[in-house]
């Protein structure tokens, strides 16, 4: 009798302390999950009720490039330099104007993504004595069929150079064509651009721009938008180590004086990969002007190779209506993926200096330095 009520006695001591100890359990599990919706409720409140920076602050890139200049020709002479039958006077060179040093520009480069719906893009360009917005763009993301929008002030995609940034081309000077027909800064313009890209295994895209029109090189009107650019480009590949880039793009518009100007290009990109590291490309574009019933045309054509990530040697050869031609030969050295050396020779048969045709040759050491978050360059 005694031993059952002392193992009664027990188990009713065991039973107490699981009951204490799942009370312990029961409390301890409520703590958490009381802690769990508090944070929960405070996150909440903070998305809610207060604005965090960090979630919006853009991705920023700064760009400076500088060079010095050796040339058969005095600075008061090439300052107002022209090219026959193009520009009577080039009022304003904003790379390599002085024969010495010169700063070219510093870049300064913001982008954002505003949104499931936009980005946002801006780059502005410091000169040593003036502020220019060189673009101000938005973009639209995830619209239908492959469709998107571009609306602000950016560089068209008329043919295959424009749309590239000076710091990012493989020769220091724009192709002397899109000089002597769209002077040194191209097409850059307010207005809006649609491009569809094919659902296709291959690219290819088509794209539309409506745009101001003010380039006075070879449009100009300043009463409403006059100029509009029609484009069709299209890439594949040749193999395993063959790449094809080509296109044809088509500018109307108006000039100064109210009168049509047409414009038209063809384009053909083609690079051979070599190995993981060395590459070979070719590069042509030929522009066609109508214009006041003129007729120009010019061409160029460049070869490059990319022997390492390192090293990087070119050629190219300009010419346009009237026999005017350039030769340019190119080594480029890059010591680390965000710094570039371009040493560059060019033999210039097409400029006039005070009205008089004269030869001139140049030796230029360009320098440019990057950093930050900065989109890839095109292919």
């Amino acid at each position: 009798m005694q031993k059952l009520i002392l193992k009664l006695f027990i188990g009713t001591l065991l039973l107490q302390a699981d009951d204490a100890k799942l009370e312990q359990q029961v409390e301890s599990t409520e703590k958490v999950l009381n802690f769990k919706q508090d944070s929960q409720l405070q996150q909440a409140l903070s998305k809610t009720n207060s604005f965090n920076q960090k979630d919006f602050l853009p991705d920023i890139a700064l760009i400076i490039n500088s060079s010095t200049v050796s040339r058969d020709i005095q600075n008061s002479k090439y300052g107002s330099y022209g090219i026959d039958g193009f520009i009577d006077k080039m009022d304003d060179i904003p790379f390599n104007r002085n024969r010495g040093f010169n700063l070219n520009y510093a870049e300064y480069a913001m982008h954002s993504t505003v949104g499931p719906y936009f980005d946002a893009d801006a780059i502005f360009h410091l000169h040593p004595d003036e502020f220019e917005i060189e673009e101000a763009y938005m973009t639209t993301k995830k619209l239908p069929a492959n469709l998107d929008i571009k609306v602000g002030q950016f560089r068209s995609n008329f043919g295959r150079i424009n749309s590239i940034h000076q710091h990012a081309q493989h020769f220091i000077y724009q192709p002397l064509v899109y000089e002597a027909m769209l002077g040194v800064e191209g097409i850059k313009d307010a207005g809006i651009g649609v491009h569809w890209v094919a659902p296709i295994d291959n690219y290819l895209m088509f794209g539309i721009e409506a745009l101001q029109g003010s380039n006075e090189f070879s449009f100009g009107y300043q009463e409403g938008n006059s100029l509009f650019i029609e484009y069709i480009k299209a890439g594949f590949d040749i193999g395993d180590n063959t790449s094809i880039l080509t296109g044809t793009s088509i500018a109307n518009g108006k000039t100064l004086d109210n009168r049509d100007s047409s414009l038209y290009n063809m384009e053909l990109t083609l690079k051979y990969i070599i190995d993981s590291y060395s590459n070979l490309s070719w590069q042509s574009e030929y522009l066609y002007r109508d214009r006041e019933k003129s007729k120009q045309e010019g061409f160029y054509s460049q070869l490059v190779y990319d022997m390492n990530s390192n090293w990087e040697f070119g050629t190219r050869y300009d010419i346009i209506s009237g026999n005017l031609q350039k030769y340019s030969l190119m080594i480029d050295y890059k010591p680390f993926e965000f710094s570039k050396i371009r040493l560059q020779y060019v033999y210039d048969k097409s400029k006039s200096f005070g009205g008089k045709r004269e030869d001139e040759q140049e030796i230029l050491l360009d320098l440019t330095i990057e950093s930050g978050s900065h989109g890839a360059h095109a292919f």
